[in-house]
This record gives C-alpha cells, structure tokens and sequence, in this order.
C-alpha cells in the first residue's frame, strides 16, 4: 500500500482519533486540527501533530488562509477529512479554493449541505421515494397549535440544524408526550426571529435504530459499506450511539445505496434509520454526509473501514473488502455508562443483562491497548464533568465576575 500522502482531520469534537489510530495504524501521517487544545481527541499517540483552531468561528476567508498555511507545512497535497457537519459544509462551500490544495471526494453543488440540514433531506426522501419519519416544520407557535390539533403523541421535537439548537439550548431533541408539554418546549427552545424546530413523529421500540455507514466513488457506487444495530444510546433513546452491533440488514443497505445513486452522492456516508414496526418500514431519520463517529463499529473481516476506504480511492488504489463481521460491538466507555443508569432506571435493563451485553465488545472508542492517552484524558473529562453536575450551595450574594477570552493559534 502507498500511504506517503498525509492526512488532515478537521476535529472539533471529541471523535477524530479514531481517524488517527485508523490510519496511522496502516502508516499514514495523521495531522489533527482541534477546536480546543484540552480534547481528549487530541491526546492520541497516532497524531503526527496536532493544530489549534476553530474553523466553526473563525471567518471562512481567515480559515482558507490557515488551512493552506498548515498544507505547506505538512507539505506534498495532503487529504482533507471532517468530522462535523459544519466542517463538511464549509469544505463544500469552498471547493474550488480547496480543491487546489487539498484532496477529497467531490460532491454536487448544495449536496452536502442538503443533507445536513433535516427539513432539505426530508424533502429527498419524499422526491426519491425513500421513507422517512413524518415530520411538520412550523414557522409560529401558531402553526404549533395546529400541528397539536391533529397529531398523534409522543412526538419528537428536534432541531432542523441540530448543532445550531445544541449550541444555544444545549439540547438537540426532546420527546414530547402531550400537546401542552409540547407548546412549553416549544416556547423555551425556538427562536423565534431563525425558525429552527421541526416536529417528528416519534418512532420508539427497543433496539428499533439501524446504522448504515459506506464509502461511495464518483459514479455513486458503494465500494464499502455495512449496516449495524444500535442497543443502547447517550442520552438514552434519542442520542448517540454508546453501544452498537454489527448486523446484516439488506433492507437498509440495498435503500441507501438506492438514495445515494439516485441524488448522486459520493464520499463518507453516516445514515440512521428507525423501524416502524405499523408499516414495518425503515425510515431515514438522519443523514451525515461525512464519517461517523461510530465509523470503527463498521469493520469487516479484512480490517476495512471508511476512513481506509476513503484514502486508498482517493489516492487511487484498490479496495478489497472482506466479510461483514457478524456480532462485532463497539462502546463509548463514559456514554455508556451514564446512559445505563437510565435504562436500568426503566426497568429496559438489569445488571446481569447490563454485564452480558458487552459480550462481544472488541474495540472501544477511547481505550485501546496500543493508544492509552485518549483514554485516561477521556477519564479526567468525565470527573471534572461530573464534579460539574454535582449540586453547590448558592451564595447569599452573587459576586461579579471576570472572564477572560482565549485565542486560538496554529
């Protein structure tokens, strides 16, 4: 295998080693760009170097022109990977530019951020036949009112641009189980001058969430791609996958890959779907134009995953896919376990069922016998977050106080 060209990962989050242990494993130097300097994501020994900056807050023209500072200190033209999907987006507003310096995969004009925004992907599903959980995008508290009159609960609200709604409310979608519930959160969580709530109809079940993630070239053809079953999720029922399995469902595969020929996508893909067990229908609830944080769950019997499928396309060399590894799992150790505690709450787990469930388990998102950084920064993280959470007593008197602004720097 050629990996002489390097790799650049965009990585605000907290995901981005899993690149980096992915593949410098194959020898590839993995440079990481970090919003914040403190990530655990960033402690991981795969790193060839690690960048400061927030590509997020940053003015596009002032990022263009540090991305290509970093290119001619990492030298040849590296391969540029996001993690996000505002990083995503902004790689696709600026292709022209980009494509100069840097490689990845080239996408059609508005694609990339169709997908990213959920009321755009409702309407692909809806034109290409591809279903989808009904969902309602009010403008008012008004349309709200008469959404309630006709709708059936529990519904979910959630945000049209999810991290747009995290950022300012810290949540990205709430269950709702009445029309009165519904107006109040509706009240504390819009905003009122940038519409941004849509209101979905809520497909619960037990282990009723699917995962597609697949890697496709230029024609749109899937040159890897594998399906997996979610068990559990942080916060429970509605958020990230914790725990997942690696499981066959040809009906998920064959309608993805259907959708991505039919709008004529090509690159990293991350797709969620629910089953509806009254029309026994797989319906999209999500769409990541971008590798997955959940990527390393989707390793087949040769070790291939997106991330390797990506650069061996992009720089021009075979990919030999193996067997989809039937019963593999994979954790987020902290998330995890914070989101047990609910579901044991809820009587959906007890404690033996809680052990036997990692049965099976053979990677982890932050531990790993060759790369332990990651894993005791991740520790630490938890603590102080946890320290956090932990109720204060609140002083007779509230002092002023000072804050001080960081800047961050190449």
């Amino acid at each position: 295998m050629d990996n002489s060209v390097p790799v650049i990962v965009i990585a605000p989050g907290f995901h981005g080693h899993a690149i980096a242990r992915s593949l410098g494993r194959m020898g590839v130097a993995v440079y990481g760009v970090h919003a914040d300097e403190h990530s655990p994501a960033a402690r991981s020994r795969y790193w060839r170097r690690n960048f400061i900056w927030d590509i997020e807050k940053a003015p596009p023209a002032d990022s263009l022109d540090w991305l290509f500072r970093l290119r001619r200190q990492v030298g040849s033209r590296p391969l540029l990977i996001p993690t996000d999907d505002r990083s995503s987006v902004f790689l696709t507003d600026h292709t022209e530019i980009l494509k100069q310096g840097f490689l990845f995969p080239s996408q059609r004009p508005g694609l990339t951020r169709a997908l990213s925004n959920k009321q755009q992907m409702y309407y692909l599903c809806k034109k290409h036949s591809i279903p989808t959980a009904e969902t309602a995008f009010p403008r008012s508290r008004k349309d709200v009112m008469a959404f309630c009159q006709t709708a059936t609960f529990p519904v979910m609200l959630k945000g049209i641009d999810t991290q747009a709604l995290r950022d300012r409310t810290g949540l990205k979608m709430v269950p709702v189980h009445d029309p009165e519930t519904l107006l109040k959160a509706y009240d504390r969580m819009e905003n009122t001058d940038d519409p941004n709530i849509m209101l979905q109809e809520y497909l619960g079940g037990f282990r009723s969430s699917w995962m597609f993630d697949g890697y496709f070239n230029l024609e749109s053809d899937c040159l890897f791609g594998l399906t997996a079953n979610v068990i559990r999720q942080y916060p429970a029922y509605t958020g990230v996958t914790s725990l997942g399995i690696c499981l066959r469902n040809e009906t998920v595969a064959q309608q993805t890959c259907a959708f991505m020929k039919a709008i004529g996508y090509s690159g990293a893909l991350d797709m969620d779907y629910k089953f509806d067990p009254r029309t026994g229908l797989y319906k999209l609830t999500d769409a990541n134009p971008r590798i997955g944080r959940t990527f390393r769950l989707f390793v087949d019997s040769l070790g291939m995953d997106v991330a390797r499928a990506l650069y061996l396309d992009l720089t021009r060399q075979p990919i030999h896919v193996g067997q989809a590894r039937e019963g593999r799992k994979w954790v987020v150790e902290n998330f995890d376990l914070v989101s047990s505690l609910t579901y044991c709450r809820d009587e959906k787990l007890n404690v033996m069922g809680w052990l036997g469930s990692y049965k099976g388990v053979e990677e982890a998102c932050w531990f790993a016998r060759d790369d332990w950084s990651p894993f005791w920064a991740m520790l630490w993280s938890s603590f102080q977050w946890g320290c956090g959470k932990l109720p204060t007593k609140q002083p007779a008197k509230l002092a002023t106080s000072r804050t001080g602004r960081r800047r961050s720097a190449a």
